[in-house]
C-alpha cells in the first residue's frame, strides 16, 4: 500500500435509515447520510412488501482512525434486505483504531435481513465493530458476518494487527445473543486449532425471533453436509433462533451455504422465495 493510502483523511461516516409500511409497501422513509456512508435507492424484486437497500462506502475502504455509524430502524409490519455491493476493506493502520458501531431496531412483525459481503482485514489492520440489535416481541432477524484475514490472493497473512467484533441481540430489553470475538494476530493463533486452524476466512450466521424446530436444525446441518470440502462448520440451536459458524478457506463457499441457509429459513418463516440481491451478480 502506498504511503498516500494510509495518509487518506479520517473519515466520520454515518448513515440513519428509517422504514415504514405504507399500504403494502416497505417504504425508506428517512435516508440521512454522512460521507463516506450512502444508500442507493430502493429495489423491489420481490414486490412491493420487501424493500431492498444497498449500502455504498464511496471511499473504497476504511482507515486507522475513521469511525462509521449506522442507525437502522424497522416501523412495524416492514420487511427490508440490507448488503452491501462488494467486499469492504479495512486497511493497515500505523496505529490508530478504526470503528464500525451499528444500531437496529425491528418493531412488532418487522423482519430484517442484514447480509453484507465480506470484510477483507489487510495485515497490520487495527479494527473494531459492534453490532446492537434490538428486537420488539414479534420481531425477527437473520444477519451475517463474513470476515477474510490478509489479502490470501496475493500470499498475504494477518500476522500483525488486531481485530475486534461484538454482537448483542436483545428482545423485550433481554439478551438473546452476545457474541463477543477478537484477537491480536500472532501466527501461533493463525495456526493453532483454538484459533483460525491455519484457515483464513471465519464467518457466523444469526437467525433470531422466534423458537426453531429440531427438523430444521437438521436440515441446515445436511446443506452443509452434502459439501465437499475440507473447511469447518456447525449448527446451533438458540433459545429464539439459531447460530451458524463457519471456518475455511473460501469466501464464495460460505457464502453459497449462508445463502442457502438464508432461503431455507425465509420459506420457513414467510412462505416466500428469496431474491438474491442483483448487486452480487455484477
Amino acid at each position: 500500500m502506498s504511503n498516500l493510502e494510509l495518509n487518506l483523511s479520517q473519515w466520520h461516516g454515518i448513515l440513519e435509515l428509517d422504514y415504514q409500511k405504507i399500504g403494502d409497501s416497505t417504504q425508506l422513509v428517512k435516508a440521512y447520510s454522512q460521507a463516506p456512508l450512502k444508500i442507493q435507492r430502493s429495489f423491489y424484486p420481490e414486490g412491493k412488501a420487501i424493500c431492498h437497500s444497498i449500502i455504498l462506502h464511496t471511499a473504497g475502504g476504511i482507515v486507522g482512525g475513521d469511525r462509521l455509524s449506522q442507525k437502522i430502524n424497522l416501523q412495524p409490519e416492514t420487511q427490508v434486505v440490507l448488503t452491501t455491493p462488494a467486499a469492504s476493506k479495512i486497511y493497515r493502520s500505523t496505529g490508530e483504531i478504526s470503528q464500525q458501531n451499528i444500531k437496529i431496531d425491528v418493531q412488532e412483525n418487522a423482519y430484517l435481513e442484514f447480509i453484507p459481503r465480506e470484510s477483507i482485514i489487510f495485515n497490520g489492520a487495527i479494527f473494531s465493530q459492534n453490532i446492537e440489535i434490538n428486537l420488539a416481541a414479534s420481531g425477527c432477524y437473520l444477519g451475517w458476518e463474513i470476515t477474510r484475514f490478509g489479502r490470501t490472493a496475493r500470499g498475504e497473512t494477518f500476522t500483525q494487527g488486531q481485530w475486534k467484533s461484538c454482537t448483542e441481540i436483545w428482545q423485550n430489553n433481554r439478551p438473546l445473543w452476545i457474541d463477543r470475538q477478537g484477537f491480536i494476530a500472532h501466527e501461533d493463533l493463525l495456526n493453532s486449532p483454538h484459533g483460525l486452524g491455519g484457515q483464513p476466512v471465519i464467518a457466523t450466521l444469526t437467525w433470531v425471533g422466534q423458537p426453531i424446530s429440531e427438523e430444521l436444525i437438521q436440515s441446515i446441518r445436511q446443506l452443509w453436509g452434502q459439501r465437499e470440502t475440507s473447511s469447518q462448520a456447525g449448527v446451533t440451536q438458540l433459545i429464539s433462533g439459531l447460530l451458524c459458524r463457519y471456518r475455511g478457506n473460501s469466501t464464495q463457499e460460505v457464502i453459497d451455504w449462508f445463502t442457502d441457509v438464508w432461503r431455507l429459513l425465509r420459506q420457513n418463516y414467510t412462505g416466500q422465495l428469496i431474491a438474491k440481491p442483483r448487486v452480487w451478480q455484477i
